[in-house]
């Protein structure tokens, strides 16, 4: 958390081993907070729920890997010092007969009691996982391991009653013996008469879970999209449709760029590839949103309070990132409310969405001064792009990348690659570009120091860009304030002044 004034509260890290299906996961993340940022993550391919499906129990090698790697969590969480650890298993700890006895080792284990998730308590957690990591979440989550699919109705901050369907990838190879088309005929069993997905329609459905990140990452690779970020990657559901029937269509090996999905993960493509067609198909959704956010970031969203749960993530991120970063932390808020002012007095149409990309961007706007001058802007560029912050999407990534290039190297766009650009709309470059220019001449006003931007109003007035520099402020306006504001005058077609008097 931050406190205005106080900085970054520490806190422990905070651990979260997922006992899945397919695979151990643990994630440790550097603290409680709404915009958890992990500062572990390692997973081992345990294959426990392998067979489950036919032979109602957990293989023993599986169960022995799965052992053993809890051992080697359990003691990079001591070595780490991990103040909480939350164990949590799901699917093929619950359904197999010798379950419960594998569940009392892991809680040996780990030193601490196993959280055994019900079907509807993992897809209650999906969906808050979705709520913690996407801004004005609206559609169906659903979330797909190796032994089970989870969907709920998400409306915001609410959440559906959840329902599960033994229709992961790992249980499908087993039920059908390893045949598509048999899997077909289950999964079309199964999801046809679901009510979850006759709401779905027009909506986004949001994929969690690791067999459709592969199938996105393969997408993602494929196309050549710039942006290698798998949180908020979006495609249209009539391309996922596409894209579904070719990944089950041919060998897998066969595909373009297969050699970005894992060995262990290209079996169960065709699988995750069969149930998302399926979901598409009924659903009729308008988006497929994949989202890094899960059952793990969604049981750490409970323990927040009514407060942090409400604030916006981006913006908790952004403030500490300012804090940890900046020169003057302050200075990036009082950034924020000159901005207000003078976008308010352009006239200048401004959404709820864009106010806030734009007040993030204010916090951002000064974490590379370390870096060579410059540098500065392609490595903020950089950062920003590739950060792991959650509540934004790509567009709004890319846009907050964009401004703060433009912020210190000037509108000059020939050594910025057009693919990033590519993401955003017109509308975004237009307002990354004004908003570049004058954090311009904030800047050079100010000298990135607390105390002069509140006395010295940047403001549309009687046709101009007019910026105040009263009394012992009037020396400020120098010839590279002027040249800065008559460059910004001129993106918003108005001509520049300094007010003195």
């Amino acid at each position: 958390m931050w406190e205005a004034g106080h900085g970054l509260v520490a806190g422990a890290p905070i651990a979260v081993i997922d006992i899945g299906s397919n695979s151990v996961r643990l994630v440790v993340y550097e603290r409680l907070s709404r915009s958890p940022t992990p500062i572990f993550n390692e997973k081992a391919s345990c294959g426990l729920g392998r067979e489950v499906a036919t032979t109602g129990r957990l293989n023993p090698d599986a169960v022995e890997k799965a052992l053993a790697t809890l051992r080697r969590f359990r003691v990079l969480c001591d070595r780490m010092g991990v103040g909480r650890l939350i164990v949590l298993a799901t699917a093929a700890a619950r359904d197999a007969s010798n379950g419960a006895e594998f569940v009392a080792a892991c809680s040996e284990i780990c030193r601490t009691e196993v959280e055994l998730l019900s079907g509807k308590r993992e897809a209650q957690l999906s969906g808050l996982g979705i709520i913690s990591g996407v801004h004005h979440a609206n559609g169906v989550v659903g979330d797909l391991g190796g032994g089970s699919l989870e969907l709920a109705d998400l409306h915001g901050h609410r959440i559906g009653a959840g329902v599960t369907f033994p229709l992961g990838g790992l249980a499908l190879q087993d039920t059908s013996g390893r045949s598509l088309k048999k899997a077909e005929k289950i999964v079309k069993e199964l999801l046809s008469k679901e009510t979850h997905l006759e709401h779905l329609k027009g909506r986004t459905f949001y994929a969690v879970g690791g067999t459709w990140r592969a199938l996105f990452r393969l997408h993602m690779f494929q196309r050549g999209y710039p942006l290698h970020v798998m949180h908020g990657y979006v495609i249209p559901a009539k391309e996922a449709l596409e894209f579904c029937r070719l990944v089950r269509r041919v060998p897998v090996d066969t595909l373009s760029r297969i050699d970005t999905v894992s060995d262990v993960r290209r079996p169960l493509l065709a699988y995750g590839a069969l149930v998302l067609e399926h979901i598409i198909r009924i659903g009729k959704p308008a988006n497929i949103y994949l989202s890094a956010q899960g059952v793990r970031e969604g049981r750490l969203f409970e323990l927040l309070t009514d407060d942090e749960k409400k604030s916006d993530p981006l913006i908790t991120a952004t403030t500490e990132l300012n804090e940890v970063r900046s020169r003057s932390p302050e200075h990036g808020w009082e950034l924020v409310e000159w901005t207000d002012r003078f976008m308010h007095s352009t006239g200048i149409d401004e959404s709820a969405e864009e106010k806030r990309l734009r007040h993030a961007a204010c916090l951002l706007s000064d974490i590379s001064w370390r870096a060579h001058p410059d540098y500065r802007g392609e490595q903020s560029l950089n950062l920003i792009a590739h950060a792991a912050f959650i509540g934004v999407d790509h567009p709004g990534r890319a846009f907050l990348a964009l401004a703060i290039y433009y912020r210190h190297v000037g509108l000059i766009d020939e050594d910025l690659s057009p693919r990033i650009r590519e993401l955003v709309s017109a509308r975004f470059l237009d307002r990354a570009r004004i908003l570049g220019a004058a954090m311009r001449v904030g800047y050079i006003l100010s000298a990135a120091m607390p105390g002069t931007l509140p006395q010295t109003p940047l403001l549309v007035e009687r046709g101009k860009v007019a910026l105040h520099l009263k009394g012992d402020l009037a020396p400020l306006g120098g010839d590279r304030v002027v040249n800065r504001l008559r460059t910004l005058g001129r993106l918003i077609g108005r001509e520049s002044a300094i007010v003195t008097n």
